[in-house]
């Protein structure tokens, strides 16, 4: 299939949702705000069909990804704001702006040229769209600016540790950042042997960007990770369900011991699998 056809004709439908009388009713009264947290839910479902290996649903979901943002293009047109073709053309401009290293001359494809260049020009890409909206809210300064508010926590903790450590607020090696894992948790023990459960709960709070911090040192993604423990939770709790069913009980029908010993079995099982 030609990409340009199969997307401007996506564009026209989309147009044709969203026209008043003759559309979808549904599609017609959404504004960004409503549409927003589809968006969002969408990247996740992508990101969840990377995670499991499945490239038909990959595909399928970074369809309903693409419609999101042909949504958000439409809508903005409505308003005279900027179309689909204009996010293409930015996205377009920024990708070559920022790898001079690929598309520039000889001398900005030199690899000496590389480090610290996506930085840079985003720095400056940055003054520059201060400059073409005089009277707008400056963009925040500081060192931690620019990470997005509406970032799930764990993304946001690992972005914001980035950015400290650009600029030196960082440990050397992941054995400095399991010392302050073991503060934090003698911390969360201080307050719940005082009785102090809000304390404690705020303790947690920073015994989890600890977390973060250790799995940025190893180089890991912090959602990702999560995500991980996730499924094998869910896996070796089916199992656990699994082993009772076979004999005509549920989870309700067994004491934490029971669950709690096959729970052990189905992990050996999956560490011999391996």
């Amino acid at each position: 299939m030609t990409p340009s056809r199969e997307v401007s004709r996506l564009i026209e439908i989309m147009a044709a949702l969203r026209t008043p009388g003759t559309g979808c009713p549904w599609d017609v009264e959404q504004t960004f705000s409503t549409i927003a947290p589809y968006t969002i839910e969408e990247a996740y479902e992508v990101a969840d069909a990377i995670d499991r290996g499945d490239l038909d649903d990959l595909c399928e979901e970074l369809g309903d990804l693409l419609l999101q943002v042909v949504f958000h293009a439409r809508m903005a047109e409505e308003q005279n704001a900027f179309a689909f073709g204009d996010v293409v053309a930015a996205v377009t401009k920024k990708l070559i702006r920022r790898h001079p290293h690929v598309f520039g001359d000889a001398k900005a494809r030199a690899a000496g040229d590389v480090k610290g260049l996506w930085e840079r020009i985003k720095a400056e890409e940055k003054a520059e769209r201060a400059a073409r909206r005089p009277g707008a809210p400056p963009d925040p300064a500081g060192a931690l600016a620019g990470v997005p508010v509406a970032l799930p926590a764990l993304a946001r903790a690992q972005k914001l540790q980035d950015k400290a450590s650009k600029v030196g607020f960082d440990w050397n090696d992941p054995m400095a950042v399991l010392a302050k894992i073991r503060e934090e948790i003698g911390e969360v023990e201080e307050a719940l042997a005082e009785g102090k459960t809000q304390d404690a709960a705020a303790e947690a709070g920073d015994l989890l960007f600890a977390m973060v911090n250790l799995v940025r040192h190893l180089d890991g993604d912090a959602e990702a990770t999560l995500r991980k423990a996730n499924q094998k939770f869910e896996r070796r709790f089916a199992s656990i369900e699994d082993a009772l069913a076979k004999e005509q009980r549920k989870p309700t029908d067994a004491t934490l011991a029971e669950m709690d010993a096959l729970w052990n079995a189905a992990k050996r099982a999956e560490a011999n699998a391996q």
